[in-house]
This record gives structure tokens, sequence and C-alpha cells, in this order.
């Protein structure tokens, strides 16, 4: 290889043209031969060579115009546990019943090559190419084609923060990384130092490229709050541009889903009007009042929202972050910036009461069906389906799934898989737990024990939590008022002692019971008819009032 006169720091060489499959690498300084840092497909795994990947080798069945953000309930999935099989094939063929229930789009976690067979996905390396267990980049695009017939978008979740810890041979490449930062994973990855140029097409070239070979829809930004970047023009902000204008090219609806720390506006504020110009964020302040209104859990950052979990819900509902300039106990600092709500739509914040992270970082990996009755289950569900802001489920909440889903490894290396499990009990001992009583990232049963249980979707009570989940879709798709985006319209009337609390979207309210007792909720305005109710609720006997059973919830309509 010779050096790029044109590209100070590039090295180039020609070879002749290989056929798809072809193995390949490159060899440093006479040093070992090493994957491309943009290769396409990793047969062996991340420390094997790279194979040649011939784009248009696939036949796309499905025409596809694109699915837009704006009316999307999201589903989080899983490729290794949707399915004991842990393939992109076999989640393809379970993906009809999503589209029955009404989901219009599901979002992957992370599918880059990671060491072993079975992962989370966070600890991912080749940025580029597909892990080759669950099927490689011909399975991706055969269940993108699978969604898309369908009707089902496809989200991507990409992790450009950091790289697994394993099979990661960027440094050698060049200045992928720096010391100018540091993050919870060491060295930040480098957007702002020098060489960072190459470093932000590397990771543009990679979002590009799962938009536009894989026809993805868009794409879920983990965590971007750590992407340390001190440039006036930031790494966001070019991806943000870069996307949208991939959209006009491609004639298809395209967008970036961010999750952040940060409770700052200007993530999704366009950037015509000086914000990084991302389509929508998650939103961990709702879940984490609902959680705490649901459960009763007061530890760690769950504190702030449980002193009030009914008022720090209500907040959030009409005004997105709960810590919206307000003191955080958790991180001991006020933390967070107000949303202009009447200038910001709703469907630029995702809703939910259950995610991967909420799950998996709990010592057991316990979902809420793990302590809640059917009932609170049903009003978790309608406060995300019927809420202002755009839903998302976690596999298997649909039905009430009594799976865990917990944190699981597949290392290779001996020594880097015993640090793994070791720190995981040393991490969870810190809190009270017995160390006995974590499961071991590394024993095949903890994936295992994380696979759903589809047998459980047609018994009781299961069968009656999925009909109810398909319900409310129906109406957020068949309702007008489900889909306002105005923020500043929401209404919220709660009794913090009582454990009710109702909102108003447009001529639709919602009313929720959370305590163990039958409450009389007293509704403003003249008669309603019942749209979908859990348990039949009844007339109070005072005017405009509702009688409504323990744990239950109700969607009414003004008459």
């Amino acid at each position: 290889m010779r050096p790029d006169p044109g590209r100070p720091g590039w090295w180039t060489a020609e070879a002749p043209g290989a056929a798809d499959g072809t193995r390949y690498g490159f060899a440093l300084d006479g040093g070992p031969v090493l994957p491309d840092p943009r290769s396409r497909r990793q047969p062996d795994g991340p420390d094997g060579l790279s194979a040649v990947v011939d784009q248009n080798a696939y036949d796309w069945r499905v025409p596809w115009s694109g699915r837009a953000l704006p009316g999307a309930v999201l589903y989080e999935l899983h490729i290794g546990t949707f399915t004991r099989e842990g393939t992109f094939d076999a989640a393809a063929a379970r993906l009809a019943p999503l589209a029955e229930l009404g989901i219009t789009h599901v979002e992957l976690m992370p599918v880059c090559p990671f060491p072993g067979t079975h992962g989370w996905g966070y600890e991912g390396v080749s940025l580029w190419a597909v892990h080759e267990p669950y099927g490689g980049p011909a399975g991706l695009k055969h269940f993108v084609d699978a969604a898309h017939a369908l009707g089902l978008g496809v989200v991507l979740d990409v992790v450009h923060n950091h790289l697994g810890p394993a099979g990661n041979h960027l440094p050698r490449f060049g200045p992928y990384f720096t010391d100018t930062h540091h993050t919870p994973w060491g060295a930040a990855v480098n957007l702002d130092a020098p060489g960072s140029d190459e470093v932000r097409a590397y990771l543009l070239g990679s979002a590009l490229a799962w938009l536009r070979d894989f026809r993805l829809d868009g794409l879920r930004l983990d965590a971007v709050h750590a992407l340390a970047d001190d440039r006036a023009l930031t790494f966001l902000e070019e991806l943000s541009t870069a996307v949208d204008e991939l959209s006009v090219a491609t004639g298809r609806p395209l967008f970036l889903i961010a999750e952040s720390d940060l409770n700052d506006p200007r993530t999704t504020t366009p950037r015509a009007r000086g914000g990084l110009g991302l389509h929508a964020q998650w939103n961990d302040d709702f879940h984490h009042c609902l959680h705490t209104a649901l459960t009763g859990e007061s530890q760690g950052y769950y504190a702030d929202f449980a002193r009030e979990p009914l008022a720090a819900l209500a907040k959030t509902l009409t005004r997105v972050f709960f810590h919206d300039g307000t003191y955080s106990s958790f991180r001991g600092r006020t933390h967070g910036r107000p949303v202009d709500r009447t200038d910001t739509p709703a469907h630029r914040f995702l809703g939910y009461s259950q995610t991967h992270d909420q799950i998996g970082n709990r010592a057991l990996g316990d979902r809420l069906s793990a302590t809640l009755s059917p009932g609170l289950l049903a009003c978790a569900a309608a406060l995300v389906l019927t809420g202002p802001y755009t839903p998302m489920l976690f596999m298997g909440e649909e039905w009430g799934a009594t799976t865990p889903w917990q944190f699981f490894t597949d290392h290779p290396d001996p020594v880097l898989a015993e640090a793994i499990s070791k720190g995981r009990r040393r991490e969870f001992a810190a809190h009270g737990w017995a160390a006995e009583e974590i499961p071991d990232p590394q024993d095949p049963r903890t994936r295992e024990r994380s696979c759903l249980d589809r047998s459980e979707r047609v018994t009781e009570p299961h069968a009656r939590l999925l009909a109810w989940y398909g319900e409310l879709i129906a109406l957020r798709r068949d309702q007008p008022d489900l889909a306002d985006p105005d923020l500043a319209a929401v209404r919220v009337a709660y009794d913090e002692a009582a454990r009710w609390l109702t909102y108003r979207r447009g001529d639709v309210r919602v009313a929720v019971n959370l305590s163990a007792e039958p409450v009389e909720i007293p509704l403003d305005g003249g008669g309603f008819r019942v749209l979908a109710t859990w348990d039949r609720p009844e007339p109070a006997g005072n005017g405009g009032a509702l009688r409504l059973p323990p744990e239950s919830c109700v969607v009414l309509a003004d008459d």
C-alpha cells in the first residue's frame, strides 16, 4: 500500500476484483492480518477475515416507500431471544402477529458482530457488518423484506459511543479513539481531536449504509449523551443532515431516535432553529414516573419520582420531562431544560413502560409482570398507548410475558468471561443481593431463560392482556384525538392519596385506578360513552362522576 497524496494519513492499494464471499484482510507494518474496519461481513467473527459482499446480490421482493414516525407504534425486539433459534429467519417467521396487533415498526437491538453467539449486542465491533450467527447481511435483508411485506417499518439500534472490549482492532488503523475525553468505557470515540474528520466519516458512512443498503426506516442512537464532542458543528448535526439528505434522495421518510440522558429539548429541535435535528428521543422520565406509580419502588434514580409519583406522571404527560431545570437527588444537581409545548409535537418523544434497559439492568431481569397484577399491567398499557407520546413496547410485554430478560454474554476469552461474571455479581452485592442470586451472564441458561415463551399467549390472563393491547392500539389508530401532537392541549387530574389519574385529549378521556380499592373519579363536562375498558366502570351517582373498580382503567369519549 502507498500513501494517498490527496488524503493525509490514508494508504491505498488496488487488488483484483473478487466475488461475493471472497475473504480478505489487512496486514499493518508486517503484523497479523486484521479484518477491514469497513468490513460488510465477518463470517468467522470479529477477529476473522473479512468477506466481500455484493450488495446487489439480494433480490428485494417488496417495493417499499417507507413508513414515517408520526403515528407509529414501535416494538423493541432482540433477535437472539425473540425466538429460541435466535436468527433473523426465525424472527421473520414470527412478525405477522405483530402486524395484526397494530405494531407499525420493529426496533432491532444492535446487530453488529460481537464475540461468541449470544449477547445483547452493545459490545459490537465492525460497525458496518452484521452478526453472522443471526444470519449475516443476507439474513438481515430477508428480515427487512419480510417486515416490509407486512407493512412493518424497521428501525436499528446503533452504538457510536463505544466499541466492545474484544475484537476491536480500530486503534491499530488510526486515531479512532482519543484520551481527550474519558467515558465509562475508557477512551472516547474521537469526534473532535486530531484525525476526527475521518472518524466521523467512518460513523456517518456506517449509519447511511444501514439505511441505504438494508432499506431500514430509521436508526436508534444509543446513549448520545456519551458522545464527547466539543466541535462547533457536532457529529449529531452532521448525521441528521446526512440522513435528511438521504431521505430526499431515496424518496423514503427516514428518521433518527436518540437515547439521551440530558433532558435537553435541543436534541430534537430542528437544525434551522439551533437544535441537533434528530427526529425523536426516548423519554426515560415518563418511564420512571410510571414505574414508581405502578410498583412503589424508590431506590436509586427512582427516588425523585417516587415522592409523589402521580404528580410526577401528570407533569411528564403534559411537559415531557420531570427534570426540566429541577433538582435531581440522584445526580446531586439541577438537571434538564423545559420543552416548549406550544411548538414541539408530542410524537418527537417515545413513551414506554418497559425497555431492554429497564428490565435487563435489574438484578434478576424481572419484568413488570413478575410483580404486578393483570389490572395494573392493563393500566400501564393504557397510559402508554393512549398517551401523547409515540408508544414503544418491549417484546413480550403485550401478553405480560413471564420470562425474564437478563444480562447475558458469550465471551470466548476465559479471562474476560470471568471478569464479567464476577463484576456483575459484585455490582449487585453492593446493593444487598447475595452473589448466588445473580444470574451468571456467561451461563447459557441465562440467555435461554430470556427467550420468549409464546405458548403463554393463549392462556389466561395473558390472552386477555394481549386482546387489551390490540384494542388500545386500534383506538389510537381510529381516534383522531389520540393522534393529536399538541402537548399543550393535554389536561390531567389526579388524586395522589386515592391513587387515580385521568387525562383528556380532545373528546377522549382516560382514567386509571392504581389502588386496590374502588374509586370515584369526578369528570368534567356532560355524559360519556365507553370506548374501551378493562373492568366495567359504573356511574358513581354524582353528576359527571365515575366509579372505577380496583386496578382498572377505562377510555371514554364525550357523548
